[in-house]
């Protein structure tokens, strides 16, 4: 087993994910679990990472033409009211090229969680994202915990999992 997967919280996260069927490698999404997560500053509304240190943040990575985008906001809201008073930070980065796209996604679907707007697709890139959506957990260490690409009824179980088992980490 990679030492990046030896770690008590990585072993449940990988039994989940077999469990449910769904496998994804470290470098699905182009980063390796464990690692530090890759620093970001998103000007239009000043989104940093290093703002968020010691919560765990879970990056969603979203453009206003995704279906599935579409049907996970409303449950990112509800993750984010339950959950953000336990050091949750759900982070929306849209990645349509045009801002406007998403301004206009976001009047019709409204985001209880910080959004922010990367229409040069420069950290999608820093974290390998290849389809939407597509989801980074960062620790309250700011290191990449768990990855996932899609949305479904199935990812809702597992992302939540894998979500409470990184919140109960160091608090």
């Amino acid at each position: 087993m990679p030492a990046c997967l030896a770690t008590p919280v990585a072993k449940l996260l990988m039994s989940l994910l077999l469990a449910s069927g769904l496998c994804f490698t470290q470098s699905a999404l182009g980063l390796e679990q464990g690692n530090k997560a890759p620093g970001f500053d998103l000007p239009a509304r000043s989104v940093k990472l290093e703002d968020y240190a010691g919560k765990v943040v879970y990056l969603d990575f979203w453009a206003s033409w995704c279906g599935p985008c579409k049907e996970s906001f409303p449950w990112l809201n509800e993750l984010q009211i339950k959950y953000g008073a336990r050091g949750l930070q759900i982070i929306g980065i849209d990645l349509d090229v045009k801002t406007e796209d998403g301004l206009r996604f976001l009047a019709k679907t409204p985001a209880a969680f910080t959004v922010a707007f990367d229409p040069s697709g420069k950290t999608a890139k820093q974290y390998g994202i290849k389809g939407m959506p597509s989801s980074v957990l960062i620790d309250r260490d700011g290191k990449v915990a768990y990855m996932h690409a899609g949305f479904n009824g199935v990812s809702r179980e597992e992302l939540e999992k894998a979500i409470t088992a990184v919140m109960e980490i160091r608090q």
